[in-house]
Parts: C-alpha cells; structure tokens; sequence
C-alpha cells in the first residue's frame, strides 16, 4: 500500500475516500500534495471504485494554493502562476469531471481559493453549517482558478458570481445551499453520517448509467438542442445495452431491490 504525507487515501467495497491532510494549513496546496492527489486518482480509476469520497482533515476543507511555495525571491524572477494552474490545478478539475463515477465533496470547513473551486467541482457537494466558501483571489489580484471563472456563473449566475469574485466575501454553508452552489447544508453534527449514507447509496448504484449522466450533463452546456438530443439516442441506446438497465428491470418486475454492477 502506499504510504502519503499530505494525504489520506483507501479504497474499499468500492468506496474511495481521499482526505486532504495538512491541517496545520487548512490542507493548502503544494506540489507534493498535488503528486499524491494525482496518485491517489490513477487507483480510483483503475480499481474498482464506484464513488469518490472527496474532504479535508482537522477543521477547514482545502485553502487553496499554499503561498510560501509560490513566493518569488527577493530580486529575483517572477513566479509563473500559469504555469501551476496549467500543471496541477487545470488537470485536477478535468479529471474530476470526467472521472466516471459519482464525486461527493465533503466541505468540512473553510473552503478558500482554489479550495472553493476545488469543492465546487464536485458533482455533489455536501457541506458543514458552519462551513463557509471564499473566492480570495481578488485579495491577491488574481482571478478565480481552478475553474472558478467557468463554472460560478453556471451554478450563481453573473451578478452573483461577479460579487464573490470581485469581493472575496465569505459565502455561508447555508447561503450557498439557497444560491444553488451546492447540494446540500447539513448541521455539523450529521455532517459525517451524511457523507457515509451517501457514499454507501452510491457503492451500489447503477455506476455506469451515473457516469453517463455526468457526461450529458457537461455536454449540456454548450450543445444545441438537437445536439444534445442526439447524444440521448446515442447513450440510452448503448446503456439499453448493460447488464445494470437489465438487472433493474428484472428488480422492478420482481418486486425486489436491484442488484447493480456498475456495468
């Protein structure tokens, strides 16, 4: 098994739980958090998993970027922040949304930067009441990252993705349930049995019709009608084909509880 520093990471019954875990710095980024993230994923994909469980330990959820590893020296040249969005942060988000199964995000708490953007590419986002989502970069004069810029007008709409961005003001757990940022605010005591009930709902759930899902869903936003028509054919036609469609028809007809494979 491997062994991580910045990272927690199993994989069982088909449940793949990734803890971010450098609490002393409310799980900021670096480079080598960034390689065991990467790592962890290549298993998730490989193996088994039919959900990923996605948190952070100790009491934020992910600060984003970790500043004092992004420092330029003194005198020295400036630092090329394309360069670390285009190495670790643009992948990251890609390979969560094309990931093919269900990403729950667990927003624990502070959720800053990079972090914010991070948790909102999720597919489900279930978070802390006494959580909180900050779009910091105007702080820095930068601009909303890891797909910060894309995807906070789709789920907020302009005006209010235009204010986070320009004002950095804290966004409640709660607000952001009523905005529709997220899916879910819990209280923070039924914040872990939450997240089990959901990931164990999803362990056992027709994984490949999800991941279709996600996939139409994405497609959706910049397809034509009729494109996007023509993608349903194309999807119900090869999932009319699984072994998942045949089980939950036979269930239905039974009487009984399905027994899906996720193929």
């Amino acid at each position: 098994m491997t062994s991580y520093e910045d990272i927690q990471f199993s994989l069982q019954e088909g449940i793949a739980r990734l803890t971010l875990n450098r609490p002393d710095k409310l799980n900021s980024f670096t480079a080598r958090m960034h390689g065991e993230v990467a790592h962890a994923l290549d298993q998730v994909e490989r193996g088994n998993a039919r959900v990923l469980l996605l948190t952070g330990a100790g009491r934020g959820f992910c600060a984003g970027q970790d500043l004092s590893e992004r420092r330029a020296a003194p005198g020295g040249a400036p630092v090329d922040l394309g360069e670390t969005v285009e190495t670790y942060y643009a992948p990251l988000v890609r390979r969560l949304h094309a990931m093919p199964l269900p990403v729950i995000v667990g927003v624990n708490g502070v959720a800053a930067g990079a972090g914010a953007n991070l948790a909102l590419a999720g597919d489900i986002v279930i978070a802390r009441e006494s959580a909180s989502f900050i779009e910091a970069f105007c702080r820095l004069g930068l601009i909303p990252d890891t797909g910060g810029t894309y995807v906070l007008p789709r789920l907020v709409g302009r005006a209010r993705a235009l204010g986070m961005a320009l004002l950095g003001d804290r966004i409640s757990a709660r607000q952001a349930e009523q905005w529709g940022m997220i899916w879910q605010c819990v209280a923070d005591d039924a914040f872990d049995e939450t997240l089990e009930r959901l990931v164990r709902h999803f362990a056992s759930a027709p994984t490949k019709g999800l991941a279709y899902t996600k996939q139409a869903l994405h497609a959706s936003l910049d397809n034509t009608l009729d494109e996007q028509l023509a993608l349903e054919v194309r999807m119900m036609r090869e999932l009319g084909r699984s072994e998942d469609y045949a089980e939950g028809v036979a269930a239905f007809l039974d009487k009984r509880e399905p027994r899906f494979k996720g193929r």
